[in-house]
């Protein structure tokens, strides 16, 4: 089946169309699961399902080549308060598709899908192409594509469809988040305390603010701590007995998150603990050749200090996509219709010159 660019980049729009006006929450896909099989059904493609998860395989697999993912995720977060538009009716103002989703990730999962379609029936390409259309990416649940590969077959290089602005992300950084606890002496407020975990807290947060790890990378640049969250007290007349904190904690690659947290456990003013160990910073060497077909396109490397389902991955992988990551979890999402058009154009091209 021969399609043309165009076609597919307007297949790609009406199955975006598509996914936004169906409710996709992080664990409740089930529908855009469905609607994404049928989306690839209907050009021939043989697709498999694990949970909300839909993959496929090129059609002429073949066992002793390597194997390229392309994934992205159909589940989005929450509509938040300030939207004024319906987050479920797609429609088109200004050359902008508004909807749920559409930036994050939908412009990039379409664009990929229709990626794969053009790919599909090929016999001379130099990897297998796997398709993987995912869920629960947003709440990192334990159906996403953590529970997807460990069916797959060994994955040497990913592309992970986020809005790049079809820009090269060929780092993003990793992650780790601490509950933090700031331990004082309680007592009533109208009683002396010099041990009062709220003043105590004030020289944490300074030092937090202006700690600074020695390692900086050239692609992601330094380490970033964040505290992002406080609580503590009940009562008006209460000295609480702590204060709980919520650390952001974004990692480059020159530590690894165990690292990281280690220097953090031993350095760190008050008692931490880490929720998990296992969102790694990700990367793609600048001479891999699928990088290099990207550049000779004309497109930007940078790093990215945002996380994705790269962080599960453990091959190279690239982060590439259509629309604008500020835009993503925002009131009235969008993404342009013409950066539709575009992400299916510069995927084929790029994998063009990778797959050939």
């Amino acid at each position: 089946m021969t399609i043309t660019k165009d076609t597919l980049a307007q297949e790609a729009l009406n199955l975006l169309k598509q996914l936004i006006s169906i409710p996709s929450l992080s664990e409740e896909e089930d529908e855009t699961a469905t609607a994404i099989a049928n989306w690839l059904k209907k050009f021939g493609v043989d697709t498999k399902r694990q949970h909300n998860n839909i993959y496929a395989f090129n059609k002429y697999y073949d066992e002793s080549k390597p194997n390229l993912l392309l994934n992205s995720h159909h589940d989005t977060v929450e509509p938040n308060s300030a939207y004024t538009k319906d987050p479920f009716h797609p429609h088109v103002e200004d050359g902008k598709l508004y909807g749920l989703g559409s930036n994050d990730a939908g412009g990039a999962l379409c664009s990929l899908l229709a990626t794969f379609v053009h790919f599909y029936e090929r016999e001379d390409l130099n990897h297998n192409v796997i398709m993987a259309a995912t869920a629960e990416e947003e709440d990192a649940g334990a159906k996403s594509l953590s529970a997807l590969l460990p069916i797959l077959p060994e994955i040497d290089v990913a592309i992970v469809g986020e809005p790049t602005q079809m820009q090269l992300a060929i780092a993003e950084k990793g992650l780790i988040v601490y509950d933090g606890k700031v331990v004082g002496t309680p007592s009533h407020a109208a009683h002396p305390n010099d041990n009062s975990a709220i003043y105590k807290t004030a020289e944490v947060l300074t030092w937090f603010e202006n700690y600074e790890f020695a390692k900086v990378s050239e692609v992601l640049g330094p380490v970033k701590i964040t505290v992002t969250q406080m609580s503590a007290g009940s009562q008006h007349n209460v000295v609480p007995a702590h204060v709980d904190l919520v650390i952001d904690t974004r990692i480059n690659d020159c530590y690894t998150n165990q690292e990281i947290n280690e220097i953090l456990l031993n350095e760190a003013p008050c008692e931490l603990k880490p929720r998990s160990l296992n969102k790694d910073s990700s990367s793609i060497a600048i001479d891999h050749p699928l990088v290099q077909s990207g550049i000779a396109l004309g497109r930007e490397t940078y790093g990215s200090p945002t996380l994705s389902d790269q962080a599960k991955l453990s091959c190279q992988s690239l982060k590439l996509g259509p629309g604008y990551s500020p835009r993503s979890h925002s009131a009235n999402e969008f993404i342009y219709v013409d950066e539709v058009y575009e992400g299916v154009q510069l995927y084929i091209d790029i994998l063009e010159g990778f797959l050939s």
